[in-house]
């Protein structure tokens, strides 16, 4: 889906007494302490959009100018950070041909992609895989193993074969040290990128005990922190409850998927939590009204449970509220009212 999607940021951040970004001010990296993110020690608020084919345009430098026009725009009116692919698996144009071969062509696109959001003062948040089939998704790696002799069974072997696992850290760190071929910069060095996500909302349905997506971010998060201390991180969740929060569960749309939204974002090196939503497809039989009443719940039950657990464990959450445009169009009154609404709850 080629649109901007709206970005609410709520005041609530983590700050992990185990663990210290080695940054220091001024730098233009983007850090937390207490309840804020923080740019050049002053606060830093963000406001932004999904453009996961910024990467794709601008492999091709006839189109570039898209790319530009894009950031010129999001700048134009405030906005301040974008999240958008650094990755394209297999199949037709992509990134990564192969484990460890890689497409220089759709390298130079990220490399123009960086160096534009930099010069119009935008950071981005760039994802590392997908969990679904679009752009390859966890299932080309497991092809990939599978065609050299390997024996799996599931899409989710992603999650637990080494060689599997090896093929995506080798990944994270083609893209961590690539050098920027029109900034000169590393991309674990360039503070132009404001966060890592180690995958599009990562799904794990053939263990929804948790164990695999707990275990599977748990050493992904460290491995990334291993070679990058710069940049936060997120694990790209899309918010659903799990076995820590029993009593939570009944507030998932009814899916099974293997992830634990309180367990998942207290692994060290997480730096910070996220909810998607999307009512228009998880309830897609219910009335606009219905939906309305499930995204207030959803929004709001994830706002306590953060400013709970941060009491509990001495530590504060940043909650990002990922929220699809054309879904505002489905409520009769439009999209204002759909914004007041989340405004209501932000400010509450």
């Amino acid at each position: 889906m080629r649109h901007l999607a709206l970005v609410l940021l709520l005041t609530i951040s983590i700050h992990q007494g185990f663990f210290h970004l080695h940054v220091e001010a001024g730098d233009g990296f983007i850090r937390t302490r207490g309840v804020h993110f923080l740019l050049n020690g002053s606060p830093y608020y963000a406001n932004g959009f999904n453009a996961y084919w910024l990467m794709y345009t601008a492999s091709d430098p006839s189109q570039r100018s898209k790319v530009s026009a894009a950031f010129r725009e999001a700048a134009s009116h405030g906005l301040t950070v974008a999240r958008t692919w650094a990755f394209s698996d297999g199949g037709y144009r992509p990134l990564q041909h192969s484990p460890g071969s890689y497409n220089e062509q759709m390298f130079k696109g990220l490399d123009f992609v960086v160096a534009e959001a930099r010069r119009y003062g935008i950071k981005l948040i760039l994802s590392l895989a997908n969990n679904y089939d679009n752009f390859g998704g966890k299932k080309q790696y497991v092809n990939w193993a599978r065609n050299r002799g390997q024996y799996l069974t599931s899409d989710d072997d992603f999650f637990r074969h080494p060689v599997v696992k090896g093929y995506y850290k080798n990944h994270i760190k083609t893209v961590l040290y690539r050098y920027n071929s029109f900034t000169r910069i590393h991309y674990k060095d360039d503070p132009t990128i404001m966060a890592w996500e180690l995958m599009n909302e990562p799904r794990c349905s053939s263990d929804t005990s948790g164990r695999t997506i707990q275990a599977w971010i748990t050493e992904m998060a460290s491995f990334v922190k291993s070679i990058d201390r710069n940049h936060l991180l997120e694990a790209g969740l899309e918010g659903f409850y799990g076995p820590s929060t029993q009593q939570r569960n009944s507030l998932n749309p009814g899916l099974k998927i293997g992830t634990d939204f309180i367990a998942n974002n207290r692994i060290p090196g997480i730096d910070f939590a996220t909810v998607h939503a999307y009512p228009d497809q998880w309830l897609s039989s219910s009335s606009d009204q219905s939906q309305l009443s499930f995204l207030n719940k959803w929004l709001d039950t994830h706002i306590q449970d953060a400013q709970n657990y941060s009491s509990k464990t001495n530590t504060y959450r940043r909650i990002w509220k990922i929220l699809e445009r054309p879904w505002f169009q489905h409520i009769p009154e439009g999209p204002g009212v759909q914004y007041r609404v989340l405004q209501d709850i932000l400010i509450s």
